[in-house]
């Protein structure tokens, strides 16, 4: 079973709602301690975690096996959010690495070019592993640098960044779509030419300024939320509030 079918499986019913476990923690035991206790208590809620770089670098390969374990259990699918960008090699190297940490799918950044997007892509499929492209960022900058106009060097039309990120992201059959839920009408945007060949991954959601239900209505797919959840009084109601507005959308 292919991870886009996995996470659909996850959620379907149950909740669009992936926890962006993105602590700061400087000690690895209360990283892998927290970590396991967000999993138990908030995986009702959820059908998926993710892990940001700074929380999966500390960890290592032994950690991140024993917590990716705990949400399989659970049924949550797991996502390390790294913006890989990197040469070919280096990253088929990096996937490698996190396939045998345990992780399901991987957050890249387009910016490394097609060529090496195709090759990430068609790696991480032949494990039934996923694939979820960068398209555009959700915090307040953001617009700065995927709104620039380029050309593309074969046809020298001019495009948005974000626009041709999509391009490459549908054209390569990328499994998903990072934009940010602060940004609605571009979702909107990608939701019509995605046409359900891909899903759409809105982080920002709260603390960053998105709404959960216009991105959703726009046509996020899923929504990532971290500070929102754990900075409330109550973080399993917060979480239940989310997961409830997400299946009626």
């Amino acid at each position: 079973m292919n991870f886009r079918t996995r996470i659909k499986k996850s959620s379907s019913g149950k909740s669009k709602i992936i926890l962006a476990n993105d602590l700061d923690h400087k000690s690895v035991e209360k990283l892998e301690s927290v970590t396991i206790k967000n999993i138990k208590t908030l995986n009702e809620f959820l059908c998926a975690i993710k892990f940001n770089f700074h929380l999966i670098l500390p960890l290592g390969v032994k950690n991140l096996k024993k917590i990716n374990k705990v949400a399989h259990d659970v049924g949550l699918q797991t996502i390390a959010d790294i913006k890989l960008n990197d040469i070919g090699n280096t990253n088929m190297i990096a996937a490698e690495r996190l396939w045998e940490s345990g992780f399901d799918a991987i957050i890249v950044n387009p910016i490394m070019g097609p060529e090496n997007l195709e090759n990430l892509i068609s790696y991480a499929h032949k494990h039934d592993n996923g694939i979820i492209s960068l398209v555009h960022m959700s915090h307040p900058g953001a617009k700065l640098g995927y709104g620039l106009s380029v050309k593309h060097s074969e046809s020298k039309k001019l495009s948005k960044l974000h626009e041709l990120f999509l391009e490459w992201s549908l054209s390569l059959k990328t499994d998903g779509i990072v934009v940010g839920a602060t940004i609605p009408e571009v979702i909107r945007t990608c939701h019509k030419k995605t046409k359900d060949k891909c899903d759409i991954y809105s982080p920002g959601v709260g603390t960053q300024g998105g709404d959960p239900k216009k991105a959703l209505v726009a046509g996020a797919n899923y929504l990532i939320v971290g500070r929102t959840i754990f900075n409330a009084k109550d973080p399993v109601k917060e979480a239940k509030k989310l997961q409830e507005l997400s299946i009626e959308s």
